[in-house]
């Protein structure tokens, strides 16, 4: 009897801690890379493609656009991603931010778009070594050949915090300007906030 009631408490201690393993255990499921998730109410990669999106879009509608194609024959201006700072309270991956707008941009087949500044100097450390004779004459290319950039987009990513206990609401603000590099003009300044409320549990397990 003794040998019965040992055994069923193993069984019922194994079964226990096998139970326990699998509720502690994580739960992944697969995403679409559009769906919004929002676990801490953080700025998050669906604020930074939506606001690079719209404000771009914001952007390429101004009167700059048609202003510059209508003095140089229809040609697309040529623009550069400057610095985005991070003026927030929380650490923002502004890189992610900024490869969002340069993408926006490409795609909006209105402007032409230039390589960053770190991409430059990556370049020309490649096209000195063609010109050292490793690439041949027909193949190698000039560093004098680059194409020069006409506007250079750059901003700010700010916020303000309100928190009182167990919840508290978030304003990120977002600014970028367009700038004219030869006249140093300011052709475009954007605005887009985004306001998050956030409350917490009372309770923890």
């Amino acid at each position: 009897m003794n040998r019965v009631i040992n055994y069923v408490g193993y069984v019922l201690c194994v079964a226990l801690v096998l139970s326990l393993g699998c509720a502690v255990g994580p739960q992944v499921r697969r995403t679409a890379v559009e769906e919004t998730i929002d676990l801490s109410g953080r700025w998050n990669d669906t604020d930074s493609r939506l606001v690079a999106e719209e404000m771009i879009q914001d952007c390429l509608s101004r009167p700059w656009l048609a202003g510059f194609k209508g003095g140089h024959g229809a040609t697309n201006p040529v623009v550069i991603v400057g610095r985005v700072l991070n003026r927030s309270h929380e650490h923002i991956n502004t890189q992610l931010f900024v490869k969002n707008l340069e993408r926006a941009l490409i795609n909006s087949g209105q402007v032409d778009f230039v390589a960053s500044k770190d991409e430059r100097r990556e370049l020309r450390e490649e096209k000195a070594d063609m010109l050292k004779g490793f690439t041949s004459e027909e193949t190698a290319k000039s560093i004098s050949e680059e194409t020069g950039a006409d506007f250079m987009l750059k901003g700010s990513v700010n916020s303000v915090k309100d928190q009182i206990k167990g919840k508290h609401v978030i304003l990120y603000q977002v600014n970028l300007e367009l700038i004219n590099i030869k006249t140093n003009k300011k052709v475009w300044i954007g605005e887009k906030q985004i306001k998050k409320f956030v409350k917490r549990s009372r309770y923890k397990f």
